[in-house]
C-alpha cells in the first residue's frame, strides 16, 4: 500500500468536506456502573482516505467486542469501538494515532484511572502498537497489523513505547493483504525491549482470520481479561510469553483453542 501525507487536522480543527468533525467513542457494551478495565477496539482502514470510515469496518468488529463484554462482564469491563475522523492512515499524519491518543484520554476521562487494552485489526493495529505508550494503556492486541512494505523497513515502526505492555500479535499465515512476515519482524525488534510479547500464527488462514474465527476470539478474550483483570492466561498464551524467540513469536494457534476454555 502506498501512504501519502494528509493535510487534515486534528479532531479539534476544520473538517473536510464528507468527513466526520471529530473521533468519537462508540457506545460501550458491558460495565453497567462500575468499569474497572476498558478495551478500545480499533477497526481496520486504508493506507490514504479522508472520506468518513465504511460502516463495514465498524460492523467487523461487532463479534469481538460483543465477546469481550459477555466474557468481561464480571469484572467490570467496558468495550468501545473508536469511530475514526477518517479512514486513511495518510502517511506522516497518521490520523488513527492521533485518533486513538484522544479516544483513551477520553477513556480515563470518563472512567479515570482504569487499565486499558488497545485492540486493533489491520491499520488499527498499527495504530494500536504505536500508541501504546500512553500511561493508561497496559496491554495490546495486533490482528493481522499492517506494517510499513519492505521498502519502508529503513524507517520500521518504533517499538520502545511498548515497554512494559503486555502485547500480543496474531497473524495468518496465508494472509495476501498484510505480510506476516513483517508482524513477526515487528514482534522480534519488541521482543528485544520487552519480554512481555508474544506472537500467534494462525496456520491456513487469511486477513479476515475468518477459517478460525473461535480460536481467535477466544485468544483474544483470554489475553485481554488476562492483562487487565490479573486473570491467568491459558497455558499456550503463557507459554508463549515466557518462550524466547524465535518460539513465542511463532506459537501456533490450536484447532479448538476456545473449546479448551469453555
Amino acid at each position: 500500500m502506498s501512504q501519502q501525507a494528509s493535510s487534515q487536522r486534528d479532531p479539534q480543527g476544520t473538517r473536510s468536506p464528507g468527513q466526520a468533525a471529530a473521533p468519537r467513542l462508540g457506545k460501550p457494551l458491558g460495565a453497567g456502573r462500575a468499569v474497572h478495565g476498558v478495551a478500545l477496539l480499533l477497526p481496520g482502514g486504508r493506507a490514504f482516505g479522508t472520506r468518513r470510515p465504511s460502516a463495514f469496518a465498524y460492523a467487523a468488529q461487532r463479534p469481538l467486542a460483543r465477546r469481550l463484554a459477555r466474557a468481561g462482564a464480571p469484572e467490570g469491563l467496558a468495550v468501545h469501538v473508536l469511530r475514526y475522523r477518517c479512514r486513511g492512515w495518510n502517511g506522516s499524519a497518521a490520523h488513527p494515532v492521533r485518533d486513538t491518543a484522544w479516544a483513551t484520554d477520553e477513556v480515563v476521562r470518563r472512567y479515570g484511572d482504569v487499565p486499558v487494552c488497545l485492540v486493533g485489526t489491520g491499520m488499527g493495529a498499527r495504530a494500536a502498537l504505536r500508541a501504546a505508550g500512553h500511561p493508561a494503556v497496559t496491554a495490546v492486541l495486533a490482528l493481522a497489523p499492517w506494517l510499513p512494505e519492505p521498502e519502508a523497513i529503513t524507517d520500521p515502526d518504533p517499538v520502545r513505547q511498548l515497554t512494559g505492555r503486555r502485547v500480543l500479535l496474531v497473524h495468518g499465515t496465508d494472509d495476501a493483504r498484510t505480510d506476516p512476515d513483517l508482524s513477526f519482524r515487528l514482534a522480534e525488534r519488541a521482543k528485544k525491549v520487552n519480554r512481555d510479547v508474544c506472537r500467534f500464527e494462525v496456520h491456513s488462514d487469511g486477513h479476515s482470520l475468518a477459517q478460525h474465527r473461535g480460536e481467535v476470539l477466544a485468544l483474544a478474550s483470554d489475553f485481554v481479561l488476562g492483562s487487565l483483570f490479573a486473570r491467568h492466561y491459558a497455558r499456550p498464551v503463557a507459554d508463549a510469553l515466557a518462550a524466547p524467540p524465535p518460539l513465542g513469536l511463532r506459537m501456533p494457534l490450536a484447532a479448538g483453542f476456545g473449546a479448551t476454555l469453555e
